[in-house]
């Protein structure tokens, strides 16, 4: 089974390095845990015995099939689906136990798959994932720091992320052009400070890292014209948004948020 370019498939092939990533992830026989991408089943096959039920999201159907055929035991469920279509709070309800997530991902959908588990938070307790080390670096990125940015808030917000170990391009088939990095995210029952619009926050954060190299005032009084408002004068910040850190943006958005809900007040 050839890697698909069009899927951005990268095999692992490095079994060292398959079972690296299975011993710190921990399995335990009365988990249920969902696997993104398995590809060739390097980590699947480490998983299988391991676990209490597992969930297999593959779009390659050569690969999906290989999958049924060499995993029949009837704990292991093959979904030939796109995982960014997958609804994770479903098969957690159906299941009826709370989801850990592991995977290699396609690095060319790696931020779309990272949001699409944020959003199903609720009902995974972590997720263990490699990526490219780029995005890797980005959601433990400190403000004040080129990574530092959307990424970085949201998981900073929500999750415990921590880099684990670097894997070369040679543990994968074909072996990618960057380096790859594993990541575990522990999800947070409740965000690490208290926001009290969690839409408004996104929408804030998304406006004023869209223009990161504009000063807040630029950013946050465009922000409030397209609520056909106007940004109050204590709001007219000269600092730049990677210069907040997550608990300031929280802070900000908060404040922001009251002003803009006593404007709707009739």
């Amino acid at each position: 089974m050839r890697p698909k370019k069009s899927l951005g498939q990268h095999f692992l092939h490095d079994d060292n390095i398959a079972r690296k990533i299975v011993r710190l992830f921990e399995p335990a026989p009365d988990e249920t845990v969902l696997e993104i991408g398995p590809g060739r089943g390097a980590l699947t096959g480490h998983l299988a015995a391991a676990v209490g039920r597992l969930f297999l999201v593959e779009l390659d159907d050569r690969a999906a099939d290989n999958l049924r055929g060499r995993f029949p035991d009837e704990r292991v469920t093959v979904l030939h689906q796109d995982i960014l279509d997958t609804d994770l709070t479903a098969i957690a309800r159906d299941s009826g136990s709370t989801l850990r997530v592991i995977g290699n991902i396609p690095y060319n959908i790696t931020t779309p798959i990272l949001f699409h588990v944020l959003e199903h938070r609720a009902v995974i307790e972590d997720a263990t994932i490699m990526m490219q080390r780029e995005v890797a670096r980005r959601l433990v990125a400190l403000p004040r720091t080129k990574d530092y940015g959307i990424l970085s808030v949201f998981f900073q917000l929500y999750t415990e992320p921590r880099l684990l170990f670097d894997v070369p391009p040679t543990a994968f088939l074909p072996p990618p052009r960057v380096v790859s990095s594993v990541i575990h995210l522990g999800m947070r029952v409740e965000p690490r400070y208290r926001v009290i619009d969690q839409t408004f926050f996104k929408e804030l954060v998304r406006a004023v890292f869209g223009t990161r190299r504009k000063m807040l005032r630029h950013s946050l009084r465009r922000f409030f014209e397209q609520r056909g408002a106007a940004l109050p004068e204590a709001f007219r910040l000269e600092q730049r948004p990677e210069e907040l850190a997550v608990e300031e943006l929280v802070r900000l958005s908060n404040a922001l948020c009251r002003v803009s809900r006593q404007e709707r007040i009739p």
